[in-house]
């Protein structure tokens, strides 16, 4: 049963209570706290280890795999031109899903107990403690288990010398995509292009959080129509 009045107390572990907050809780987890300290999410110890990741592992983890698919590819006898091409065609896949997965997944409105909990775990918790660089990137586990569909499609919808580069750059996608968006809440960056998009990204966290999908580009939301307003962008400067 949910209560109307419930609160949520920042000292106990959070995960089991922002369940209760039922509709209060979309409202609650955009208003962000502001603090390099992240709070407890579970009384475990071993289930809170799991919830911590150090933006290095992404790379450290990942562009091993990313070299192995182009290899596989290339053992097939994959031309070169070809090569280039399907980790050019990954890059763009990542970019879609990238802006899919954080516009329907990442900002789906619950309100049900176990509802809340789970966005909470997935996106919820980075929009309430945006800066907490331990929960900023993905879990590799949960990562893999996520290539795993993606992988499938991949095979689906390219020869089978073609879909280990074209998973390849998809992965590497990702790659750029959650460094890019730690340096995005952690770098400072002065000028140009970073700048810019550490300004995009901000804005989408604390003005106008249903715009501004995107992370790493800004195409997709162009297309779909969720740039944010003019006068939210200059607000933002």
């Amino acid at each position: 049963m949910v209560s109307k009045d419930f609160t949520v107390d920042l000292n106990k572990p959070l995960v089991f209570q922002v369940g209760h907050l039922g509709e209060a809780y979309e409202e609650w987890v955009h208003q962000p706290i502001i603090s390099k300290e992240g709070p407890r999410f579970f009384g475990s110890d071993i289930l809170e280890s799991t919830t911590r990741t150090v933006w290095w592992v992404i790379p450290l983890v990942w562009l091993p795999v990313v070299c192995w698919a182009v290899s596989m590819s290339v053992r097939m006898g994959l031309p070169l031109l070809q090569l280039a091409a399907a980790v050019a065609g990954g890059l763009f896949i990542w970019t879609f899903l990238e802006y899919t997965l954080h516009r329907f997944l990442f900002h789906i409105k619950t309100k049900s107990y176990w509802g809340n909990t789970i966005h909470y775990l997935l996106h919820g918790c980075h929009h309430k403690h945006p800066m907490d660089g331990l929960r900023l990137v993905f879990p590799p586990a949960a990562a893999a288990i996520l290539c795993l569909p993606f992988w499938n499609l991949m095979k689906l919808l390219s020869p089978p010398s073609v879909a280990p580069t074209l998973f390849g750059g998809g992965l590497l996608g990702y790659v750029i995509y959650d460094v890019t968006h730690y340096y995005l809440h952690h770098g400072k960056p002065s000028k140009g292009i970073t700048q810019n998009m550490k300004r995009y990204h901000m804005n989408h966290h604390f003005r106008i959080d249903d715009k501004g999908f995107g992370i790493t580009s800004t195409f997709w939301d162009r297309v779909f129509g969720t740039l944010p307003p003019a006068k939210a962008a200059e607000k933002s400067r």
